[in-house]
């Protein structure tokens, strides 16, 4: 599977161009609804992403390894796309996945419930635009 076709290639550098646009112009940061996530078939790992830099490589997001915390930051769709698991298996794309709830909601979230994974069940629950207490 294609983890990055081009209609989440052009959002993502969409979410890039508006962050730049707003460090240049000295505004708040905005705070886009992650448009990917990858996810590893087999294991806990899952990385959310909304920014997707010129080089065609770095993503910005949250990722989460598996070990209870979730961190923000950048990652690298090529080494993503190169892991080779068990019965031939890789990280997939989920193409179903879709939020209403922008990255600092999903990472405060996931931070507080130890993964990604358990974040989204509980975001699910959510209304847009409310938080968790």
């Amino acid at each position: 599977m294609i983890l990055l076709p081009p209609d989440l290639r052009i959002a993502l550098r969409t979410n890039d161009a508006a962050h730049r646009a707003a460090q240049r112009r000295e505004e708040v940061e905005p705070d886009p609804v992650p448009v990917l996530k990858l996810f590893n078939p087999l294991g806990p790992a899952t990385w959310l992403a909304t920014e997707l830099d010129a080089d065609g490589d770095t993503l910005f997001g949250l990722a989460d390894l598996g070990f209870g915390c979730p961190e923000l930051g950048s990652f690298s769709l090529a080494e993503i796309a190169d892991v080779r698991l068990p019965f031939g298996l890789r990280i997939e794309r989920d193409p179903a996945f879709a939020s209403e709830h922008p990255l600092s909601v999903w990472a405060d979230t996931a931070r507080r419930a130890g993964s990604i994974l358990h974040a989204e069940a509980l975001l699910r629950r959510l209304l847009p635009g409310t938080t968790l207490q």
